[in-house]
């Protein structure tokens, strides 16, 4: 039984995201793969990404793996990262395409006009580096990561929910923006964990150690 699959849809840094993994779970089995059987049957689901959102939905469905990826965010511990934070909403700007629609709301390009700070001063799109993340909620991923931590961005687009409720935390470039959301069983960010020292391993190690109830059993209790 894999422990933790790591979805392989041909876009993301996933080795980065698989050594980081093995770093806080040394003795857990992490495999990445583009097998759907795999990914349902694992314990854990991580869903990273870069690049398009249009590219990314397409090589998901070609590979067959919409399907496994949808059971694993109603099943089980579910983290997505970058493009698997943007792919959970219903829409995206980026191609005008349609999302998974499990999380109520978009995926926004940061508009040019909006792109000054309090210096008037242009900023760049993408939002590149790091960038303070503050928590909204408390969630046991955040378990020993500091309110307003560092972690490390790269996008060009970001998530505007419905409601406020899954949204997790906040940065601001310029303004307030969600980078993280929590919905059952599913934990989500815009910035890169592998990527961000001491606070993203800190994540990633509470992500394992993570037994949440399922949207399943909550329907069932129900």
């Amino acid at each position: 039984m894999t422990d933790i699959a790591i979805v392989d849809y041909g876009m993301g840094n996933l080795r980065s995201v698989s050594k980081a993994l093995e770093h806080v779970a040394p003795d857990a089995s992490i495999v990445i793969t583009g097998d759907p059987e795999v990914v349902r049957k694992a314990n854990r689901v991580v869903v990273p990404g870069q690049g398009a959102m249009p590219d990314c939905l397409r090589e998901l469905d070609a590979r067959g793996l919409r399907e496994a990826v949808l059971d694993a965010a109603i099943n089980k511990p579910f983290l997505g990262i970058c493009i698997g934070l943007q792919m959970l909403f219903e829409s995206s700007e980026e191609g005008n395409v349609k999302g998974l629609g499990i999380v109520s709301g978009k995926v926004l390009r940061f508009p040019p006009t909006a792109m000054v700070d309090a210096d008037g001063q242009k900023l760049k799109v993408p939002h590149m580096g790091w960038n303070q993340v503050h928590q909204a909620i408390d969630h046991p991923l955040w378990e020993g990561i500091p309110n307003d931590a560092r972690f490390y961005f790269v996008h060009s687009y970001y998530v505007e929910t419905t409601s406020p409720e899954p949204a997790a935390a906040y940065s601001l470039y310029p303004f307030a923006f969600t980078c993280a959301v929590a919905k059952d069983n599913i934990f989500a960010v815009q910035f890169h964990p592998e990527k961000s020292h001491e606070a993203g391993l800190t994540l990633l190690r509470n992500f394992v150690q993570w037994e949440p109830a399922s949207r399943a059993d909550s329907q069932a209790r129900m």
